[in-house]
């Protein structure tokens, strides 16, 4: 057993003032009554709301106050992300890890802004991991990058066993989102730490689920302090024996016979998403989408089909098919490819 204390806090986020002292406060009355928490993560912009109007550079004082904070507590501490201002003047939705001794030791940038409705932010490109001496490996995932598994099948693949997700979730697709994070956990035998907050943080409903799905808690549309105590050894031994002892997902994966061509951008393999239209909001009586071209229907030219783009095949009795080159700029006539 390798067990380890996570706390979640989910809040009340202000919108126009800062929230720190109330995260602080709430801090305090955590570790007080529960002194055995080991890790604290708060919700996805929570010290300074959504307004990236209020961005700050990465080293700021209220990220100086956290690191005073999980000294004092002697605690692993994520307070939430903030709206970070590079100096060249591109924001960023930045999470820092805090350690018990008070140090940043990894910072993240949200890889997947919620555009087109968060305009503005730049999306950054490095992944979080990072280890707990004698505990295992964490990774750090921001609301909507959860909705692109390829973010957390790069983490797991790096060897990470808990992935903690600030969100700020305050719409009707929050059903969804729990449902994405429960498959989640199910995909990749891990943990997710998955903390909303509430008022302009979001519509709560936070969750922390195990490697075979389940939810060990969830939060309701109220203010909630949730301290649980995850055994990483868990995550060790269904990602060898398989969840419930059925579905061995990681080694699976590891000894695929396929390449996915569609992640080669040179490839063509990802020619229908050019088909669709740009990413905007939509406006009121918009026609997008209600004439989708049928593709079983489209007249393709023999060079098209020529070229589409095969999947590399591996294994000791397959043969290894390169993608031929694809000639985007071929008229769309010829024959008609069917269903």
């Amino acid at each position: 057993m390798t067990p380890f204390a996570i706390a979640g806090v989910q809040m009340y986020v202000n919108a126009l003032q800062p929230n720190i002292e109330g995260m602080l406060q709430r801090l305090d009355i955590l570790m007080a009554r529960f002194p055995w928490t080991q890790m604290v993560l708060f919700s996805e912009l929570a010290p300074l709301g959504p307004l990236p109007r209020f961005a700050l550079p990465f080293d700021n004082a209220h990220l100086h106050r956290f690191q005073e904070a999980a000294i004092k507590h002697n605690i692993w501490l994520i307070p939430g992300s903030m709206f970070e201002q590079t100096e060249t003047g591109h924001i960023y939705n930045t999470s820092a890890v805090i350690n018990p001794q008070g140090q940043v030791i990894q910072k993240y940038r949200k890889m997947f802004p919620f555009r087109p409705y968060e305009s503005g932010v730049e999306a950054g490109t490095e992944f979080c991991i990072f280890d707990v001496p004698e505990v295992g490996r964490f990774g750090l995932s921001i609301c909507y990058d959860i909705w692109f598994p390829e973010t957390t099948r790069q983490l797991t693949a790096a060897g990470v066993e808990v992935l903690l997700h600030p969100v700020l979730t305050g719409t009707t697709d929050r059903e969804a989102e729990l449902a994405i994070a429960r498959a989640t956990a199910a995909q990749f035998q891990c943990y997710v730490v998955d903390v909303n907050g509430l008022g302009a943080g979001g519509n709560g409903r936070s969750c922390v689920i195990d490697p075979t799905a389940t939810v060990l808690h969830q939060s309701a549309g109220q203010e909630d302090m949730f301290p649980l105590e995850l055994d990483l050894a868990q995550v060790r031994r269904q990602r060898e024996t398989g969840m419930k002892g059925l579905g061995q997902v990681l080694k699976s994966f590891r000894d695929r016979a396929v390449d996915f061509t569609v992640y080669d951008r040179t490839s063509g393999a990802d020619a229908y998403l050019n088909h669709l239209g740009p990413l905007a909001i939509p406006q009121q009586g918009t026609k997008a989408g209600l004439s989708t071209l049928d593709l079983r229907d489209t007249t393709v030219s023999d060079e098209i089909i020529r070229g589409a783009p095969q999947p590399q095949f591996k294994g000791a009795d397959q043969p290894v098919h390169a993608p031929a080159q694809t000639n985007t700029a071929a008229p769309l006539a010829g024959k008609t490819v069917t269903g």
